[in-house]
């Protein structure tokens, strides 16, 4: 990444969660490159500090924290380490979601199903709480990442579907409750060559190419040159009279047979 160019959110704290890798990072380097301070939140520790590392070569200002959205107590912490080393809190992205293996739905276990509610609805909630008294002060910004797998009921994704639909109906409840407080909530649909893209793509490539093909855009999106922007735009006063919202950043993909 470069160094800041437009400085659209200079002077603003953002947290994202699962920013190691993928649509996370991309998230934190646009973040850092306009501006914003990140609070770089991921489970592997040097997954984190990678990513804060590129953004403090490129002349930004980051902090890695080792964090586990499925702990409430992990979440709190990271939400107070934010707050008290840069004295504010202006945008939470909320993008880490544990994830199980493909499984038909009768198959699903217990455990399946409790790993990706913990990880997806239940800690965006918690982020979202613990993140709100610091975020009512200025008027801040949530971020929630969600899938357009959910909406078509993708097979084998029963567990992760559930979650984030899950994800959805609580940013649609906080954009309602929350608004005036002056919190926007919005949601990113993404179709980004992730990991999990990429393994797609791996396990299943005739498929996978035949996917491309219907689609609008006949690619999957780059997380920091395609993803990343949208976050940026929902960052920013240029959507300050949008909230409850999503965008598919698929490249058409939602318009696309599944």
């Amino acid at each position: 990444m470069s160094v800041a160019t437009s400085n659209r959110l200079a002077g603003k704290v953002a947290i994202v969660t699962g920013a190691g890798q993928g649509i996370g990072e991309g998230i934190a380097l646009a973040y850092a490159r306009e501006g914003a301070r990140v609070v770089v939140a991921e489970l592997r520790e040097h997954r984190a500090e990678r990513t804060a590392s590129r953004i403090r070569e490129a002349g930004g200002e980051a902090i890695a924290v080792a964090t586990d959205v499925g702990v409430r107590a992990d979440v709190e912490r990271m939400v107070e380490l934010a707050a008290s080393r840069f004295g504010r809190l202006d945008v939470l992205v909320n993008n880490a979601q544990g994830f199980v293996p493909y499984t038909p739905l009768e198959d699903v276990a217990d455990e399946q199903m409790d790993l990706v509610l913990r990880t997806g609805p239940k800690a965006t909630l918690w982020c979202m709480q613990a993140a709100f008294p610091h975020l009512r002060r200025d008027g801040g910004r949530i971020v929630n990442v969600i899938s357009l797998a959910a909406e078509r009921g993708d097979p084998g994704l029963g567990p992760y579907n559930a979650a984030k639909l899950g994800i959805l109906a609580l940013t649609r409840t906080a954009a309602r409750e929350w608004g005036r407080h002056g919190i926007l909530v919005n949601c990113i649909a993404p179709a980004a060559m992730s990991a999990r893209g990429k393994q797609f793509a791996e396990r299943d490539p005739e498929r996978f190419q035949r996917l491309m093909e219907t689609r609008p855009v006949a690619r999957l999106g780059d997380p920091e040159g395609d993803i990343a922007p949208i976050a940026v735009f929902l960052a920013t006063e240029e959507s300050r009279y949008l909230t409850g919202h999503t965008l598919y950043a698929d490249g058409g993909g939602h318009l696309a047979p599944s």
